[in-house]
């Protein structure tokens, strides 16, 4: 058996664009992010997706609405694909978090699979209860492709798992733009192949890959010469 997972992250909102922390608070796509999910249908309009799953967040059921509109499906929803619940750091931007709770921060900097700021998940919390959705999806679609639409913690999450990496580094060696298509093959519940990673080809023209976006402090810090 093979399925196929087009995996893919919300459009961009406002919140996203300046760089706060939100991932239980509920927005809307922006304008640009409404751009970005109708190129991704365009993508996907010829494809043969047999069902489209979303999160059950406001960004992610547009996108997933958007984009299922060619194959005429509407989006079933499931609340373990929701994003990360940053707690009381909800609503902040980064820098402010740095200032408020630098302990805090710095020991989400360090492990955030096993951290958690004051009221929030780690990382370890959100794949407990994502990747049973993900082989519960697979169970029901052998043979078939379908349009799963996510965040982009939640996304480096599970694609850590599922190909074997160390997860305490998702945030450092892995990246999601917003409206991005990831693409996973199963041969089984566990087994998966990446077939295509963090691509926005649909709306930007070529894959982007000299530019990291708020990966993390360590990622974007300036190198120094030894």
């Amino acid at each position: 058996m093979t399925t196929r997972v087009f995996l893919v992250r919300h459009g961009a909102t406002v919140l996203s664009a300046e760089d706060r922390f939100a991932g239980s608070t509920d927005v809307d796509l922006s304008d640009e992010g409404r751009r970005q999910a109708s190129s991704l249908a365009e993508r996907l309009a010829g494809e043969p997706v047999a069902a489209v799953y979303a999160s059950p967040m406001r960004r992610t059921v547009e996108t997933a609405t958007i984009a299922g509109a060619p194959h005429k499906l509407a989006p079933q929803t499931f609340v373990g694909l929701r994003e990360i619940d940053h707690g009381h750091w909800e609503g902040l931007e980064r820098s402010q978090v740095e200032e408020r709770f630098p302990d805090e921060y710095a020991g989400w900097e360090a492990d955030p699979f096993t951290f958690a700021p004051e009221g929030g998940e780690a990382g370890i919390h959100v794949l407990a209860r994502s990747l049973p959705v993900i082989r519960e999806i697979v169970v029901r679609h052998t043979d078939q492709t379908v349009l799963v639409v996510s965040h982009k913690a939640t996304i480096r999450l599970l694609i850590s798992s599922l190909l074997g990496f160390d997860a305490r580094g998702y945030r450092d060696r892995l990246d999601q733009q917003p409206a991005c298509l990831n693409i996973l093959d199963f041969r089984d519940t566990v087994r998966a192949r990446l077939m295509l990673f963090n691509d926005v080809s649909h709306y930007e023209g070529v894959p982007d890959v000299m530019l990291a976006r708020h990966l993390s402090k360590w990622w974007d810090a300036p190198q120094t010469a030894d």
